[in-house]
């Protein structure tokens, strides 16, 4: 059995995965990352309500210098795009690029190492997939592998990234989640920070299509069980 610190942004990606994770092995502590983001008290909130069902601690880190981009402030407004257009190589890129934050994932994954280390834990934890890493290259096992090659040296071996979900597409993980039994009622995935979801951001319309495609979004929306309607 292996021991881990997953990094919760409580999006689809990171919940499943950190419960994919915690099903068969031990989730020493749940990281979430506030760097300014928009929607980073709803984030915080959804990391927080799916630690406590995962049974793991929770911690939020500051680190409010990050670089700016449609998430983070209000220079730029965050982007709206169609559905179709985001599943178009040219659209997904234009989407990726305004939403893009300077060597977030790098940064974050060596945040996390310095926990798992300090806490004896093997493993970092990662929602990166298949669907993201089209168009973010820092979601590609290529990335994975050359991080992991980096943490030999920063860890001394100690310390390693597995992400669950890397051959996955959104569909697939939710399906993954309802089987089993991940928190999926209480995540949050919009870039927003709004009551409700905005269902027009790029991460909204990614939920939206995977709930669909598996027959649950009404279900979703009205917060019932998603294993009941499958």
């Amino acid at each position: 059995m292996s021991s881990g610190v997953a990094l919760l942004s409580g999006g689809l990606d990171s919940t499943v995965a950190a419960a994919c994770f915690a099903a068969d092995n031990d989730l020493l502590l749940a990281l979430t990352v506030d760097y300014g983001q928009r929607a980073a008290r709803r984030e915080i909130e959804a990391s927080a309500a799916i630690a406590a069902f995962l049974g793991t601690r929770h911690q939020v880190v500051d680190l409010p210098f990050l670089g700016e981009s449609a998430l983070t402030g209000e220079a730029a407004e965050i982007p709206r795009p169609d559905a179709a257009d985001l599943f178009d190589p040219d659209g997904a890129a234009a989407a990726a690029d305004a939403v893009w934050v300077p060597n977030r994932n790098g940064l974050l994954i060596n945040v996390a190492a310095c926990f798992a280390e300090s806490l004896g834990a093997d493993r970092i934890v990662v929602g990166f997939n298949a669907e993201e890493a089209a168009s973010f290259p820092d979601n590609s096992l290529e990335f994975i592998e050359a991080a992991n090659d980096a943490l030999r040296f920063s860890t001394r071996g100690k310390v390693k990234i597995v992400s669950p979900l890397s051959r996955l597409d959104k569909p697939a993980m939710v399906r993954r989640g309802i089987e089993i039994n991940a928190p999926l009622d209480r995540i949050w995935s919009c870039y927003g920070s709004d009551e409700k979801p905005c269902w027009r951001c790029a991460s909204c319309l990614r939920l939206k299509r995977a709930l669909e495609h598996e027959g649950v979004f009404d279900a979703f929306l009205a917060n019932k069980s998603l294993k009941e309607k499958k």
